[in-house]
């Protein structure tokens, strides 16, 4: 038994794994965040005024910008829910299979089971979660399979279907 002891790897003890972090650690996250918001949007308004009074207007950049901005009121949104939980002292959700599901799961990680009560899918484009009834990214505007087989719009149908809407 001894000679078998040598080659075994030893396994670390795991950590007791939390549902949320510690409030102060959020808090510290959404402060930072929030000064990285305000010099982003001061910069973005620089950068118009300067594309204004040279009268050349770049809109890959602006958008690039304005996408940055829009992450982080995400992030920021996400670290607000995060606190008001935090504050309710919700507990850790649990999957029917009885595993914890951990802060913003789409699935669970023991079972693999959709975590919310509306399935969720991811964008073939970009690779962001979207509700399973989604017709189109919400992230990147691309149509989702759902978004091809009924718009609704007669015109776009008879097109589809070869007909002349006249």
């Amino acid at each position: 038994m001894a000679l078998l002891d040598r080659f075994r790897r030893p396994t670390p003890a795991q950590p007791a794994r939390r549902a949320l972090p510690p409030p102060g650690v959020i808090r510290r996250e959404r402060s930072l965040l929030v000064r990285t918001r305000e010099e982003k949007l001061r910069d973005l308004g620089g950068l118009m005024l300067e594309m204004y009074r040279r009268d050349r207007f770049r809109e890959d950049l602006l958008s690039e910008r304005c996408n940055e901005l829009l992450g982080i009121d995400a992030r920021l949104h996400e670290l607000d829910e995060m606190l008001a939980a935090a504050r309710r002292r919700l507990p850790a959700g649990r999957c029917e299979c009885g595993a914890p599901l951990p802060w913003g799961s789409h699935f669970c990680p023991n079972c693999g089971r959709p975590a919310g009560a509306q399935a969720v899918i991811e964008c073939a484009e970009c690779g962001h979660p979207l509700p399973g009834d989604a017709r189109f990214c919400a992230g990147c505007g691309a149509a989702t399979d759902g978004a091809s087989e009924d718009t609704g719009d007669p015109v776009v149908e008879a097109e589809e279907t070869g007909e002349s809407a006249a």
